[in-house]
């Protein structure tokens, strides 16, 4: 125990004495720092210097009102010295007690030699212990106290260090307080921003396994179909040569082992309790119905379709129908009372979407989100290497709009189909 009691002291007061250690300017994110006017936050930076000098100032004179020496500079100093090198400065403080007691006698009573000394020690000891930590300004308060001990044992210079050590150990105590709530504020805060990244990591997951299940169905689906007919073409030919019928095989083995491939791998996104859909997934085809439930919830919306409508691939066309789905209920959700349209363009290479929403009117308060269907949207988009903007209309509306790309390739095979 002894040896580490020691190793603390010269962690905290040895090691590193000249070193370096300049005080930085006040952050200015606090609440008192934000209301102070614009014009004087570059200054106001520099309060805590400010204040030590003023400090310094108030010590000299006090220092030049008991002693016209030049040893009335050394309080004053001391002070200034915690700007650059405060543990040094708590050491030459230090030292001038002893020194200032030793020469003085018992005529000056040590401690109390004069109030310029008394007040630089206590700056001293509280600037350095809001400087450094909890653990440092108990070593500074114990060796001062040993000092007023040593004094009034062996001298007559040490019987009035109790007034000093009581207003020390008051001043150490709100440097502390102060330390450990802006260090619980640090922890606090550091959890916070912790917990909102891994609680947007677990929507994206989540977001991430829907998307998989839902495009696992449709595949799945499709990978099915392509084993049926593959199987039954042949008994749809009279007298089919064997090679087409060898080939018809071969397809059909090909899906089927496919199919199991991919059940095998985004089957593990499903949850043990997951049911798979009885019903087909939705289309662009069945937004009439998804918005006359939004009608029936209070939600004013119309829709406007440009350009040749066709067939998409049944990837592009749940995207588009979940993004439409998601930006409507949260029309719903934070703009109350608002109206909204609903725009999909069929262009050259893809499929175009967009989703305004008015203001929110009437007296129901819009309902507070976290951000989680932006995320899923975005998702969807990205899967498919598509576009994506969200944001507030000058209005004071809200619009979101997507570009799905559709490959010729694809899209001449829905054409077709």
């Amino acid at each position: 125990m002894a040896r580490d009691l020691m190793s603390g002291l010269r962690e905290d007061l040895l090691t590193g004495v000249l070193t370096s250690r300049p005080l930085p300017p006040m952050r200015l994110d606090g609440p008192i720092a934000r209301r102070v006017p614009r014009l004087l936050r570059p200054y106001a930076a520099w309060t805590p210097h400010a204040v030590v000098l003023f400090a310094a100032l108030i010590t000299l004179v006090f220092a030049l009102d008991t002693s016209r020496s030049v040893l009335a500079l050394v309080p004053a100093a001391a002070v200034v010295l915690t700007l650059l090198r405060p543990v040094l400065a708590w050491w030459v403080s230090l030292a001038e007690l002893v020194v200032l007691g030793l020469l003085a006698g018992p005529s000056y009573g040590g401690l109390s030699i004069d109030a310029g000394v008394m007040t630089a020690h206590v700056v001293v000891v509280t600037v350095v212990a809001a400087r450094t930590r909890p653990r440092t300004a108990l070593w500074m308060w114990l060796i001062t106290a040993a000092y007023g001990l040593f004094g009034d044992v062996f001298g007559d210079y040490g019987s009035d260090a109790g007034p000093v050590l009581v207003l020390m150990a008051v001043a150490l105590l709100v440097v502390a307080v102060a330390q450990t709530r802006a260090s619980a504020r640090h922890e606090v805060a550091v959890q916070q921003g912790v917990t909102a990244v891994e609680r947007d990591r677990r929507t994206l997951l989540e977001e991430r396994t829907t998307i998989a299940r839902e495009l696992h169905d449709v595949v799945a689906h499709h990978m099915s179909v392509v084993a049926i007919q593959a199987e039954a073409a042949p008994y749809r030919v009279e007298n089919p040569p064997p090679e087409l019928e060898q080939a018809f095989v071969t397809i059909r083995e090909n899906a089927v082992a496919a199919l199991r491939e991919l059940r095998r791998v985004l089957g593990v996104v499903r949850a043990e309790d997951y049911q798979a859909p009885d019903a087909p997934q939705p289309t662009l085809a069945e937004l009439e119905g998804l918005m006359a439930n939004v009608r029936d919830a209070g939600l004013t919306v119309d829709k406007t379709v440009t350009g040749a409508v066709r067939a998409l691939p049944q990837g592009v066309e749940l995207s588009a129908y979940r993004i439409v789905q998601e930006a409507l209920s949260n029309a719903l959700r934070h703009a109350p009372g608002s109206t909204a349209s609903v725009e999909i363009g069929y262009v050259l290479g893809g499929l175009g979407l967009r989703v305004v929403n008015t203001p929110a009117r009437g007296l129901v308060k819009p309902s507070p989100g976290a951000g989680h269907g932006l995320t899923g949207m975005r998702e969807r988009v990205a899967m498919l290497s598509g576009e994506m903007t969200a944001g507030p209309t000058p209005e004071g509306g809200y619009e979101v709009a997507a570009f799905l790309p559709v490959p010729a390739a694809e899209d001449t095979a829905e054409a077709g189909a």
